[in-house]
């Protein structure tokens, strides 16, 4: 796995989470204003922590807390130099010299806490993890023997939580803490400077955004009420009816921004976007609506253009930080509705948009540079995995942890299908990607039912609960499947168990069609996918704990 870049695009906290699912061995470097500090990890867990900020060694804690002396460490330290440092301190300190290993371990325990807690504060720098086969207890004569290293390690995702808890508390009061003069950086402006002329947009015109991505919704609604617009933001279709009636009633005709990919009212599949729309097409005449999307979805666009609304592409999560971008995307939005107030027609609507020119551009055509890209979409990925994080650890998560996955994976794979097990049957359950033909793709994946033992790729990942990325062998039901998908036989599948309770209760399925070029890496998927997993159980706990009565795997899928 290779992560690298800067601590103002991924912070500490989602590093340490990252780290901590993929399980891995290795060193994080951090550098920040001339300070350096490493944290190590053994199989995900921190085992050692350094940091040139905080200098206090093992020895000089302890004689601190009055547990040894000032010649027992000498004593201590001697020996180990005669030994040629084959021994840790503390190890020398409980055999030798009757410290007690409890007090040893509680100490170096600490210690690694104050490290690791103190490098929250750098919010600037760059950062670089590198794998290693193994974390050495000692490194030969080269390691300081004052440094603390634990053998059972610690949980990454704990420290996580509380360090994001003390760096939060840190950001609204003066004390130093454990921070000490460490200035902290702060960001409360997601969209920058909305260059698009406010002054030009009719004041007080009322817009309804609905978008169940929070962070997103945040930064739309801002940039638009920054704008000048009376801003009403929504997470779900049933409120959007409501207030949009509401106004209505009230002889104000709204504009209406409507996210493409989020859940149907009954859950039952992820374009509540197209239900929404048909919703507000029937029942409200003389609305501008305006579909957006942060990836293309052939049969909804289709719809959509039929209908004769706008369809745009909104920024990406890993994109609604960069001001750039945002600033483009309000303006464009704000200059579609600011023309549909001024000419009542959406005869307006639709010159201002070139559907042909905005796929081309989507799946760029026009990019001589590839390896730019190939960096470029990492970098992305890793931002959009920190922000997909929070989301899943977000208590008012409102599309469910499935439509994350799908949403997620749609920068990895050309399509995927999210399958799901009941009573030892897989079954197709959602999708992006899956176009072409008279039958819609939901109604396609849908259709899918085969059993769990049949001989199919997803035997593998349903035995190990791994995820694989392989050219698929054309069996019966794998003919099936790539029948019922369409498009032909992909060359490249990627199959990724999703875990709840130690038990698969379905899978991502993804694949390169159509253009059959390379998947690529996934590791940042599989993080992911790991991480879902663990939301569903815990949503499957807190229900069983508010309902008292268990429930069935299948019907985790709507946690």
């Amino acid at each position: 796995m290779s992560l690298l870049g800067n601590l103002e695009d991924l912070g500490l906290g989602e590093i340490l989470q990252i780290v901590s699912l993929s399980r891995k061995t290795g060193v994080l470097f951090l550098n920040s204003r001339g300070r350096d500090g490493s944290v190590f990890f053994r199989q995900g867990q921190v085992v050692r922590a350094i940091s040139t900020a905080y200098q206090q060694s093992l020895g000089e804690v302890l004689i601190k807390q009055g547990v040894i002396d000032l010649a027992v460490l000498r004593k201590a330290l001697a020996f180990q130099q005669e030994h040629g440092f084959c021994e840790r301190l503390g190890v020398i300190l409980v055999k030798q010299f009757g410290v007690s290993p409890d007090v040893v371990e509680d100490v170096v325990r600490e210690q690694i806490e104050h490290i690791v807690y103190s490098l929250f504060a750098w919010t600037e720098g760059s950062f670089r993890f590198d794998v290693q086969e193994s974390i050495e207890t000692v490194d030969g004569t080269k390691m300081d023997p004052l440094q603390f290293m634990l053998d059972q390690g610690l949980n990454p995702q704990f420290l996580a939580m509380e360090g994001t808890r003390i760096l939060d508390e840190n950001r609204h009061t003066s004390e130093t803490g454990i921070f000490g003069s460490d200035s902290i950086d702060f960001e409360f402006d997601l969209t920058g400077d909305i260059e698009g002329a406010s002054s030009q947009l009719p004041p007080n015109r009322p817009v309804v955004i609905v978008d169940d991505d929070g962070p997103t919704l945040r930064a739309i609604a801002d940039g638009l009420t920054n704008s000048g617009f009376i801003v009403h933001a929504m997470t779900r279709s049933e409120d959007t009816l409501i207030i949009v009636d509401s106004l209505c009633r009230c002889g104000e005709h709204p504009a209406v921004l409507v996210d493409l990919i989020m859940p149907k009212m009954d859950g039952s599949g992820v374009l509540g976007g197209v239900e929404l729309l048909e919703l507000l097409h029937g029942n409200f005449k003389d609305l501008q609506l305006i579909i957006m999307s942060d990836y293309h979805h052939a049969d909804a666009e289709k719809k959509i253009y039929n209908f004769g609304y706008n369809f745009v592409i909104k920024p990406r999560r890993s994109e609604i930080k960069t001001p750039e971008i945002m600033s483009s995307f309000l303006a464009r939005v704000a200059d579609d509705i600011r023309k549909h107030f001024d000419l009542k027609t959406t005869e307006s609507l639709t010159t201002s948009f070139n559907l042909g020119e905005e796929l081309r551009i989507e799946m760029g055509e026009d990019d001589d540079k590839p390896q730019t890209v190939e960096s470029e979409q990492t970098n992305g990925g890793i931002t959009l995995l920190r922000g997909m994080l929070e989301e899943l650890n977000d208590p008012d998560l409102q599309g469910g942890v499935l439509l994350l996955v799908l949403r997620f994976a749609s920068e990895f794979v050309n399509r995927a299908v999210i399958f799901t097990i009941t009573d030892q049957i897989i079954s197709g359950f959602g999708q992006f990607g899956i176009t072409g033909g008279a039958v819609s793709g939901d109604e396609r994946v849908r259709s899918i039912h085969f059993p769990q033992k049949s001989g199919s790729m997803f035997d593998e990942p349903l035995r190990t609960g791994q995820s694989l990325t392989f050219s698929p062998i054309p069996t019966q039901v794998n003919t099936h499947i790539f029948d019922q998908l369409g498009n032909g036989v992909p060359t490249e599948v990627f199959i990724g168990p999703l875990i709840s309770q130690s038990k698969v209760i379905g899978f991502l399925y993804g694949d390169n069609l159509p253009g059959k070029t390379p998947i690529g890496d996934v590791e940042l998927l599989t993080i992911f996918l790991a991480q879902a997993g663990v939301s569903i159980e815990k949503s499957l706990l807190e229900r069983q704990q508010t309902r008292g009565a268990p429930r069935e795997y299948q019907n985790n899928f709507n946690c």
